[in-house]
């Protein structure tokens, strides 16, 4: 099939986006909306270019660079009605790709230097994938993420609010941040509480620290899925566990390369994994930010690993399995998507 036949069909295929970042997802547009209704002056001329302030180029530096992309964003999220409007529009913008389910994540406390309560923050965003998905017909929740550089006290704040919403629109919690200088051992008991609260836990780990930051998310920590998980490779026993286990990896292979997870695609392990039988999850990570969507990450592992259209089928089937859905979505996710996979000629087996 000609490339452009295979870039058509996997923008057709039915897809899921588990690790999504709202405030990576902000399109220049809505900051200029957002900077006008908020009475911000922008640091651009008019009809100058926004995009270099919230996207990082192709020849991205340093995780410096890519995390400074957030520093310019964020001060624009700090109402309710911001944060409804960007999870509104990942939303729309899910449907775009067929992506029929997809879970942001978000960190409430870096959204109240203006006064909104963690509570209300979470709110917020629930009810623009609320409207979004009235609208697209695409389900969404919410991952309330505790931040490593926040103080216990913070973090478990965000576990109580989101504890209210369990059920109600939020699926789990996660831990987001300097993975490198704040261990995983550290929030031991901010994670007991969440798991006390029957909350489930998916940790970022194996990004900017190796697989033994692994290890702890899952023994320790009660992680259920894992962010990223590159450096998994790193210690072959824990790598073997995490395979046994099943534990989902939330891949997101654009953003891994620019971060400088690895060293470059030929350093990517995701063919690795795959073949291992690790349980492997395509994602965003921050669309804006990276200039991607999903579509694009499953082009960038076609034309990278030449995976077929029945291996991308299967990472697809990956993404429904370890979602957070309720038995019953579940079920009923996993029977569509074999619907319209088969519709479009992919019968798994």
């Amino acid at each position: 099939m000609a490339i452009r036949g295979v870039e058509v069909l996997l923008r057709q295929l039915p897809k899921v986006d588990l690790h999504v970042h709202l405030d990576g997802s902000v399109r220049a547009q809505t900051i200029a909306d957002l900077a006008r209704d908020q009475g911000v002056e922008l640091p651009i001329s008019e009809g100058e270019d926004l995009l270099p302030y919230i996207q990082v180029s192709e020849e991205c530096g340093s995780l410096r660079e890519y995390l400074s992309k957030f520093d310019f964003v964020v001060p624009f999220l700090q109402s309710e009605e911001a944060l409804e409007r960007v999870a509104y529009e990942i939303v729309q913008h899910s449907a775009e790709h067929n992506c029929r389910y997809v879970e942001v994540r978000f960190a409430p406390q870096l959204h109240r230097r203006k006064g909104l309560t963690a509570e209300a923050a979470i709110r917020s965003v629930i009810d623009g994938l609320r409207r979004g998905e009235k609208e697209y017909g695409v389900r969404a929740k919410v991952i309330a993420i505790c931040m490593r550089n926040h103080s216990s006290e913070e973090n478990l704040e965000v576990v109580e609010a989101a504890g209210r919403f369990i059920g109600k629109g939020v699926a789990a919690i996660d831990l987001a941040g300097d993975e490198a200088g704040y261990p995983p051992q550290l929030f031991r008991d901010v994670f007991a509480a969440s798991r006390a609260r029957g909350i489930p836990v998916t940790i970022h780990a194996g990004e900017a620290g190796g697989a033994d930051n692994v290890y702890e998310a899952v023994t320790h920590l009660g992680a259920v899925r894992i962010g990223h998980g590159v450096r998994l490779k790193e210690n072959p026993a824990i790598f073997d566990m995490i395979r046994k286990r099943q534990v989902p990896l939330e891949m997101c292979p654009v953003s891994n390369i620019q971060t400088k997870a690895v060293s470059g695609w030929d350093a990517y392990p995701i063919r690795e994994y795959f073949d291992s039988g690790v349980m492997v999850t395509i994602n965003t990570d921050n669309p804006s930010v990276s200039g991607t969507n999903i579509t694009k990450e499953y082009e960038m592992i076609v034309d990278k690993f030449g995976f077929s259209l029945e291996e991308i089928a299967a990472l697809i089937m990956n993404g429904v399995e370890a979602s957070f859905l309720e038995d019953e979505e579940k079920l009923a996710l996993r029977q569509e998507f074999r619907l319209q996979l088969k519709e479009l000629g992919i019968d798994l087996k």
